[in-house]
């Protein structure tokens, strides 16, 4: 008996350290997110987002001054996500040769705009792609007076072509292994480079095919005396960008984008969100937050993604908005159930 005792004492005594550390433990955890990147932009109270300012239909500002495109919709989701409030965001015009230099140095937390994921990009520069937002191939645009359906018929031709890009890369790339003279003419701003072509300093322009269907259709009438030719000669997966070192914001950056593209998968929109939340699908409910506690794991409280579909819409919202009227087919950035490559992971 006194050896029972002995062992409820003692199972008393782990029961009370217990109780007592326990809400110890909970007192000293830090308030902060664990990501300094979240920190900051909760403190100042806005995301920074770098993006470009001339492509229509992905990041461009019209004629009211206002942002627009895939790539400022998804700046404003993540920050629905982190914030709260899709409208806090400060965009900053970036360039193809500033763009990876100012998100390295903290001038912007994400960048959202026409960026190739590439190997060197991650090891040599510090930087993580949170995922493919867009499926591209690298194109040409020509003048009709060409009289040319192909890229092989580019021979000794100038093309232009912004500096600092996989794009001038691919180029060079693909006239030397062709044995092709080349005449490039470097220029960084689209609005050079529509004067160069306009003005038949340049035969072709070349970047991916939904920048240049975008270019197109901003030259208005003149559109008409240019053509997309069929060849693709590089892949483009691109998407946003953040800064190595902090996991936690590449988590809810890269798990905005798979939030966006499961409610499309699921059929939930910025229209029907409302009568979704009672949705009994499980799957519905996990992405809802209706159940599971994902939006707690990320630190950004468990109805994130429907801040993000309320206030920006899901992957197809997005698609309908900023690049259907451009003309372009959905092709590889159709989902994988509609014979596309985007493949978002589960959550559960």
């Amino acid at each position: 008996m006194r050896h029972l005792s002995r062992l409820r004492r003692i199972a008393l005594a782990a029961m009370l350290a217990i109780g007592v550390a326990l809400p110890a433990a909970r007192a000293q955890a830090p308030a902060a997110s664990g990501s300094p990147t979240i920190d900051a932009i909760r403190a100042r109270g806005q995301l920074v987002c770098g993006t470009v300012l001339d492509l229509p239909g992905f990041a461009m500002v019209n004629a009211r001054s206002e942002y627009t495109g895939m790539y400022v919709d998804f700046c404003r989701a993540v920050a629905a996500a982190v914030l709260g409030d899709a409208t806090k965001v400060r965009f900053v015009p970036s360039t193809y040769a500033n763009r990876l230099t100012m998100l390295q140095s903290g001038e912007i937390d994400l960048l959202s705009s026409n960026t190739t994921w590439t190997l060197p990009r991650e090891a040599a520069l510090g930087l993580l792609f949170s995922g493919v937002m867009f499926y591209d191939g690298q194109g040409f645009l020509v003048s009709r007076q060409l009289n040319v359906s192909a890229a092989r018929q580019l021979d000794g031709a100038s093309v232009c072509v912004q500096p600092g890009t996989t794009t001038e890369l691919n180029l060079a790339d693909y006239f030397r292994s062709n044995n092709m003279r080349l005449q490039p003419v470097v220029i960084d701003s689209i609005e050079q480079i529509r004067e160069a072509l306009l003005a038949g300093r340049c035969d072709a322009f070349t970047v991916g095919t939904a920048a240049l269907s975008a270019f197109r259709a901003g030259l208005g009438a003149r559109g008409q005396d240019f053509v997309v030719l069929p060849d693709l000669i590089s892949k483009e997966p691109l998407g946003p960008v953040v800064r190595k070192g902090d996991d936690r914001f590449f988590d809810v950056v890269r798990w905005t984008l798979f939030a966006m593209m499961t409610a499309e998968e699921l059929g939930v929109t910025s229209a029907n969100l409302e009568q979704r939340l009672t949705d009994a699908n499980p799957d519905v409910q996990r992405l809802l937050g209706r159940t599971g506690e994902f939006g707690q794991m990320l630190g950004v409280g468990n109805d994130w993604a429907v801040r993000i579909i309320r206030q920006v819409g899901s992957y197809a919202d997005l698609w309908e908005r900023n690049v259907a009227p451009l003309g372009l087919p959905r092709g590889y950035n159709r989902l994988y159930t509609q014979g596309g490559l985007h493949y978002p992971p589960p959550m559960r």
